[in-house]
């Protein structure tokens, strides 16, 4: 396990009590557990050649693809690690990383068919758009291949599970901090794919909870597009045309790192709000300098560890460990807070520290709202 939370210095927790835990489980399995539970299950892996695995009968090496939207984003640089970290420690092959570059749809779902018309043994699909994967999911179950969602779901789908953040509630949670700071006049939104089941549910959780909280606040939202390298550009044009706007912010990674620069660039940091999505180094180094008021952690690391765990029980156990939806998290990462975020530089958000990350001595209290959402 590539992961540096993942061991223990007595060594003594198996791999079948780690996933006895996760089977029983149900709802959502907090990161934390999942992966203290997890501690030396390394013993007795055969290398990923079929076998046995830790404690586990004989398996083959199961494959499981990954479809994914936008395949190059930085973003998803901690999922992939996290879906490598699950398959070593569960001695399967690496799964498959596919899809599109660039939110093409149709791409997505030719990827999807590929991975069924190959009689794959699992795949986890961003369910980015309503209508394209449904009769593609449904073709999978019906030969036999597990599907999970991740990251984006679709209500009219049919996967067996989705696995990721509570893409509205995200929305809502941010448009009330937005209305702590900006309680009247136009904020600019940036979003990447307008529409996108991955980023649409925010956008209007924003605006929902805007008019709930502050009703004089006008969103226009920007549409930055699906390619990283073009997002400044988008949302810097919009800002050149709209210089008394009191905040700007955004719901998909590149596109808050594209915020944070830009504001730090025209010297506007304090004088304005800004907040976003998820922890590229921009978005990161956004918040400890003051530029953004805020980043929110979605742990795209559990979104692909996660999803190869759940493919894996569930034919381990012949559908019987039926898995469970997750909320991988929502989590407000401000100056109070960057601190290990903006140090450890952590394989679990996307940077290349792979070493065990020392404890604080004490644990802030949660808010109270973490179990009763």
């Amino acid at each position: 396990m590539r992961g540096h939370t993942m061991r223990s210095e007595t060594g003594t927790t198996s791999r079948r009590a780690a996933l006895r835990y996760l089977g029983l489980g149900g709802g959502a399995v907090a990161a934390s557990s999942v992966l203290a539970a997890c501690t030396s299950v390394q013993e007795g892996q055969n290398g990923g050649d079929g076998g046995t695995s830790g404690v586990f009968p004989d398996t083959p090496d199961w494959r499981f693809v990954f479809v994914n939207h936008v395949t190059t984003n930085s973003f998803f640089v901690p999922t992939r690690t996290g879906l490598e970290d699950a398959a070593a420690l569960l001695g399967v092959p690496k799964p498959q990383w596919t899809g599109s570059e660039n939110g093409n749809v149709a791409q997505m779902a030719s990827a999807m068919e590929t991975a069924i018309n190959s009689k794959v043994d699992g795949i986890a699909i961003a369910l980015t758009d309503d209508n394209a994967f449904v009769d593609l999911t449904k073709r999978a179950l019906g030969a036999g291949i597990p599907v999970v969602a991740y990251n984006a779901n679709a209500a009219n789908n049919f996967p067996l599970t989705y696995v990721g953040q509570d893409l509205y509630l995200s929305g809502v949670r941010m448009g009330e901090r937005i209305a702590e700071k900006v309680t009247s006049g136009d904020i600019l939104v940036g979003i990447s794919q307008p529409g996108g089941n991955n980023v649409q549910p925010r956008l209007d959780g924003i605006i929902d909870a805007l008019k709930q909280k502050a009703p004089g606040v006008r969103v226009r939202s920007v549409n930055t597009g699906a390619e990283q390298a073009a997002e400044l550009n988008a949302i810097t044009a919009a800002y050149t045309g709209n210089t008394g706007v009191k905040g700007i912010y955004a719901v998909d990674a590149g596109t808050t790192a594209a915020c944070a620069s830009l504001i730090a660039d025209r010297g506007l940091s304090g004088k304005i709000g800004g907040g976003g999505f998820d922890l590229l180094d921009d978005s990161v180094e956004g918040v400890n300098a003051g530029a953004l008021d805020f980043t929110i952690d979605q742990s795209p690391y559990l979104q692909g560890f996660l999803s190869v765990l759940y493919l894996y029980l569930y034919r381990l156990s012949g559908t019987l460990v039926f898995p469970p939806v997750t909320d991988t998290g929502l989590t407000f990462v401000t100056k109070e807070n960057i601190g290990p975020y903006a140090e450890e530089h952590s394989t679990f958000e996307g940077g290349d520290n792979k070493d065990l990350i020392e404890m604080p001595s004490s644990i802030p209290l949660p808010p109270p709202s973490v179990l009763n959402r």
